[in-house]
C-alpha cells in the first residue's frame, strides 16, 4: 500500500511516493512556483499537477495530504473564486498592521490569546493591511484560507463552478491545528477560532475551514479532479511546513528542531501551549495533538552565502575554510577571536528590524579568512541558540536538537555546532521532511495509528566548550539592541 505527501513551499511543490509500512520512497515529483512575495493560487494548483505528473500520477496511491507554506492568505469571494493574489508569509508590506493590532490589544493579551504576538508574516496583520490599503476587495471577502487549506479543497473537488467537479462550496474548507495556530485568531489553547481577533483584522466575519485533528480525513478525491488523481483516495488533514517537518522526522517532546535555510528556524515539541509575550517564540500547535514553540530568524544561510562570496569560494572551500578556523577554537587569539553578530537583513528574532551586523575581536590575527568564515557560522548558530533559549525560559524540556537544512551537512558548520548548543545534536540525512511529514500523516488518516518510520541520522555531536563565544556574542547583541 502506497501513500503521498506533499510539500507545497514558497519555492516549489514537492511529492513523495512512500510505502506505507515501510517509509521507503518509492517515487517523487517536484514542480517550481513563481518567485515574489504574492502569488496567484492558481499557480500552486498547477504545480501541484505538474508533480503528480512528474511522479507518474497517483493511480496506486491510497491516501494523501498536503503541508504547505504557514500564514499566506487566501482570501476567497462567494463563488469561490480568489479575489487578489495570495499575500505570502515573507510580504512584509503588513508590518504596520502587525504594529496597529498589537496597540489595539495588547502584546501580553494577543499572547495569552493565541499564543503569539503578531508580525508581519501572520495572517491576521495581512487581513487588517488588506481591510486598509483595498477596502473593495475586503469587503468581498467571503471565506479566508490558508495555502495548504486551499490546495486540499481543490483537491477534494471544490471551487469556482466553472473549474470544478463540486463548485464553490465554502463550508467544505478544512484545515489542521498547526496552520490555524499560525492565522493569529486560532487559540492552541482552546482549539477555537477567535472570531473577535478575526473581525478586529478584516473588519467583519467570514466563513472559516474546519479544524481537522490530525488523524481526520478531510474527504476523498473525486473523479476528474486532476490527471492522475483517482477516485476515492483518501485526503488528510494537513500541515503547515514546520509542523510537518516535525512530523516527517518524527520529532517527540523533548526534541527542538533547527533548521538553517534561507531563514532559520527553531521549534521544539511541548505538551502544553505556550505563550511568550515578548514575541521572541510564537506559540504554534503541532501535527500531532501537542504543540510547537517556534522561532524564526531571518539570517541563516544567506550570512553563509554572503560571506562565501566575498570571500570568493565555493561551499565546499567555504566548509573547509569554516572547519580550518574551528579546527583549535579561539586559541591564541587576543580577546577571543572575531565575533559576527548576523542581523545582515535586520532581525527578527530578536525584533530588530532596522538592525545591521557587527563583526567584532579585529585584530591582525584574528581577521583571517578563515577566522572570518568561521565567525559567520558562529554567529548564525549563536543567533539560533539565543532562540533556543527563549524555549527554555517558557519551561519546554530541550534534550536533543535535529539539524537539518542545506547548511546542516556542512563540515564546517558541523565543527562549530558542539561549541555552540549545549545538549546533543544528530543531523538527519538530507531530505524532504515536509513532504515526509505529509505521507506519514496520510498513513496516519487511513490506519489510524501514526507511522513509526526509521530516520537515518548522519551525523551525532556532542557538546564542548564553547571558550566563552556564547558570553562574547551575547555582548555584542545586547549592544546592539541598546541602540
Amino acid at each position: 500500500m502506497l501513500v503521498a505527501g506533499f510539500d507545497s513551499s514558497t519555492q516549489s511543490c514537492k511529492l513523495v511516493v512512500r510505502d506505507a509500512e515501510t517509509g521507503a520512497l518509492v517515487r517523487s515529483g517536484r514542480a517550481t512556483h513563481p518567485e515574489g512575495t504574492e502569488v496567484p493560487p492558481e499557480a500552486w494548483w498547477r504545480a501541484l499537477a505538474a508533480a503528480v505528473a512528474d511522479a507518474g500520477g497517483l493511480d496506486d496511491v491510497a491516501a494523501v495530504s498536503i503541508a504547505g507554506q504557514q500564514h499566506g492568505l487566501v482570501a476567497l469571494d462567494a463563488e469561490g473564486r480568489v479575489i487578489r493574489d495570495a499575500l505570502l508569509w515573507n510580504d512584509t508590506r503588513s508590518a504596520g498592521a502587525a504594529r496597529d493590532l498589537i496597540a489595539e490589544f495588547g502584546a501580553a493579551y494577543l499572547a495569552a490569546r493565541v499564543g503569539a504576538v503578531p508580525v508581519a508574516s501572520f495572517t491576521s496583520t495581512k487581513l487588517r493591511w488588506l481591510r486598509d490599503h483595498e477596502p473593495e476587495s475586503a469587503a468581498r471577502v467571503a471565506a479566508v484560507a490558508l495555502p495548504h487549506d486551499w490546495l486540499t479543497w481543490r483537491l477534494l473537488g471544490y471551487g469556482p463552478a466553472d473549474e470544478s467537479p463540486l463548485g464553490p462550496d465554502l463550508v467544505a474548507l478544512t484545515t489542521d491545528r498547526s496552520d490555524a495556530s499560525g492565522t493569529g485568531y486560532w487559540s492552541p489553547r482552546t482549539g477555537d477560532w477567535d472570531r473577535e481577533l478575526l473581525v478586529a483584522a478584516l473588519g467583519h466575519e467570514v466563513v472559516l475551514p474546519h479544524v481537522l485533528q490530525p488523524n481526520e480525513r478531510a474527504g476523498e478525491t473525486v473523479e476528474g479532479v486532476l490527471p492522475g488523481v483517482p477516485r476515492g483516495v483518501i485526503v488528510g488533514a494537513g500541515a503547515g511546513d514546520n509542523a510537518g517537518a516535525a512530523l516527517g522526522l518524527d520529532a517527540r517532546e523533548g526534541d527542538v528542531v533547527v533548521s538553517i535555510g534561507t531563514s532559520g528556524t527553531v521549534f521544539s515539541i511541548a505538551a502544553a501551549p505556550t505563550a511568550d509575550a515578548t514575541g521572541l517564540v510564537a506559540g504554534f500547535a503541532d501535527a500531532t495533538g501537542a504543540f510547537l514553540p517556534l522561532s524564526a530568524t531571518l539570517n541563516a544561510a544567506r550570512v553563509l552565502d554572503a560571506t562565501a562570496a566575498l570571500l570568493g569560494v565555493d561551499h565546499d572551500a567555504f566548509g573547509a575554510l569554516v572547519a580550518e578556523g574551528a579546527a583549535v577554537p579561539h586559541e591564541g587569539e587576543r580577546g577571543g577571536g572575531l565575533v559576527l553578530v548576523p542581523y545582515f537583513d535586520g532581525e527578527r528574532t530578536p525584533d530588530l528590524p532596522e538592525a545591521t551586523g557587527v563583526l567584532a575581536g579585529i585584530t591582525r590575527a584574528t581577521l583571517t579568512r578563515a577566522g572570518l568564515a568561521r565567525a559567520s557560522v558562529e554567529g548564525v548558530l549563536c543567533n539560533l541558540a539565543e532562540a533556543l533559549d527563549a524555549h527554555r525560559a517558557l519551561g519546554v524540556t530541550v534534550r536533543r536538537v535535529l539539524l537539518i537544512g542545506g547548511a546542516a551537512v556542512s563540515p564546517g558548520v558541523q565543527a562549530v555546532v558542539p561549541h555552540v548548543f549545549d545538549v546533543p545534536v544528530d543531523v538527519p540525512a538530507p531530505g524532504e521532511y515536509v513532504a515526509d511529514g505529509a505521507a506519514r500523516q496520510a498513513v496516519w488518516t487511513l490506519t489510524r495509528v501514526r507511522p513509526d518510520w526509521p530516520v537515518e541520522t548522519v551525523a551525532h555531536l556532542d557538546p564542548a566548550d564553547d571558550h566563552g563565544l556564547r558570553e562574547r556574542y551575547r555582548a555584542e547583541a545586547a549592544r546592539i539592541a541598546a541602540r
